[in-house]
């Protein structure tokens, strides 16, 4: 399971645009909204030092995050951040609620190991294209993997990794899969030195813009 982050919230009732204004001017909180389940989406403020501290960690956006919120506590995952256009300010945050009885949905990071030891770049004189840094799943919180390991050590020039190829952990399934076979895309591939990557995988890494409370 993944480590578990814990930050300190504090409800707020002076909601829309321009209550969200006044709280980051203020400058010690993020206004942020938990949603989910079957309770009402609850607006709050993070306490931002430790909420700018903990998403420097790349972990901590494929964690189970503890919300204390005047001492009651939320678990929930990171699901949108909005970001000042030009300051490196969050000017947002979205979390949704889980349940330790529910299978939750969420993506993950890859790490491919080996890399340097690769038999298609360090014997064929191929290079490594990454063609997914993260993949979807599901699976119970208490299941909830930090990354993905994918081992490049034995992929020679010209072969690809799919899907399929990666190990899971216990209880950790690939949302794509399910969709059939045809779903099994490229994560990583060895290509000769003067060709771009052989296929094309599922786009990532884009960050969605949310409109606040």
């Amino acid at each position: 399971m993944s480590n578990q982050f814990t930050l300190q919230a504090q409800d707020r009732s002076d909601l829309g645009k321009g209550a969200s204004r006044r709280l980051r001017r203020q400058g010690d909180v993020v206004p942020a909204i938990i949603y989910g389940g079957e309770a009402a989406p609850k607006p709050v403020a993070i306490d931002k030092p430790s909420f700018y501290k903990a998403i420097e960690s790349e972990s901590f956006f494929s964690s189970v995050v503890v919300l204390d919120i005047a001492g009651q506590k939320e678990s929930v995952v990171i699901r949108d951040l909005q970001r000042h256009p030009y300051k490196p300010l969050i000017t947002h945050a979205d979390f949704m609620r889980v349940d330790n009885t529910h299978e939750l949905t969420t993506t993950v990071p890859l790490h491919f190991a080996n890399d340097e030891a690769c038999k298609g770049v360090k014997d064929e004189g191929g290079v490594l294209h990454v063609l997914n840094n993260d993949v979807e799943i599901s699976c119970l919180p208490k299941n909830l993997p930090e990354y993905l390991e994918v081992d490049v050590a034995g992929l020679g020039l010209g072969e690809t990794l799919h899907l399929s190829d990666i190990p899971l952990p216990e209880g950790v399934t690939l949302v794509a899969l399910s969709h059939g076979e045809e779903s099994d895309y490229g994560i990583v591939s060895i290509t000769h030195a003067d060709k771009g990557t052989e296929g094309e995988g599922e786009g990532d890494d884009a960050e969605s813009t949310t409109t606040e409370d």
